[in-house]
This record gives structure tokens, sequence and C-alpha cells, in this order.
């Protein structure tokens, strides 16, 4: 695929690979998603109207057997080193949105924590700020 990403593409791309990792686009994950695009400084004067097609790119990749590969080295490609912790972050929290990580998320997570060289104590301290940000009370 030759698509080329802009750096905030690569992180939508990120969380909208992580959400869709187990085959389903959950409403919390894409509202998480939605609510991230629209407050943190990194998507300041990013438009939302590229959220489709990123999440066409992502789609395609996921058909293909070596897809997932593909997509992580097509963000990899697209971000600054800087924004690699950024991206492992708000793949955690989507991750994390609907309440429970599934199987398929964990390790599309450890892909992205691998093959963009995300630190594993930076990542552990991610992950638990993630589980924080996201708890909920008890039942």
């Amino acid at each position: 695929m030759s698509a080329q990403l802009s750096p905030q593409d690569a992180l939508v791309a990120t969380m909208i690979a992580v959400s869709a990792a187990d085959g389903t686009l959950s409403d919390q994950e894409t509202a998480s998603i939605s609510r991230m695009i629209a407050v943190l400084p990194v998507f300041e004067d990013y438009d939302p109207a590229h959220v489709p097609t990123v999440a066409q790119i992502v789609f395609e990749l996921f058909e293909d057997e070596d897809g997932v590969d593909a997509l992580v080295g097509l963000i990899a490609d697209a971000l600054p080193g800087t924004l690699n912790e950024t991206a492992y972050a708000l793949a955690c929290d989507v991750a994390a949105a609907d309440g429970t990580v599934k199987m398929e998320e964990l390790r599309l997570l450890e892909i992205i924590r691998h093959d963009m060289n995300v630190d594993r104590l930076v990542a552990s301290a991610i992950e638990r700020g993630a589980r924080a940000r996201h708890a909920r009370l008890p039942v």
C-alpha cells in the first residue's frame, strides 16, 4: 500500500487499529477516539473529516495477511520518534475505554510497543495510567 499518513493521521490510525483489533469498534472506543481528537493538543488544527479515510486504510490493511505489520510500519514512518509514546498512550486509552481489553487488543499493543521502541517500563506506566483513567465504580 502506498498510502502516506500525516503524524496526526498516524495517531488516529493507531487508535482505530486498536479499537478494530477484536473485530468490532465499540461505541465507547469510538467516542473515546472522537474526544481525544477534539481535546488533545497534538490534534490541534486536525480536520476530523480525515478520520473515515484513515479508517479505510486501517481496514484495508487488516484484510491483508501481513497487514498489521504493514500498518505499524506505516504509522512508525509517519511519526517523529517523540510521538511514539504518545501513540502508545492513545492506543492504551482506546483499548481501556470500554472496560475490557481483549486478547487481540493486547497483542496489537504489544506489537506497537515493540515496533515503536516504547521502553517496557514506560509502557507499564502508560498502561497503568490508562487503567486508572478508565476505572469504573464497583456495581
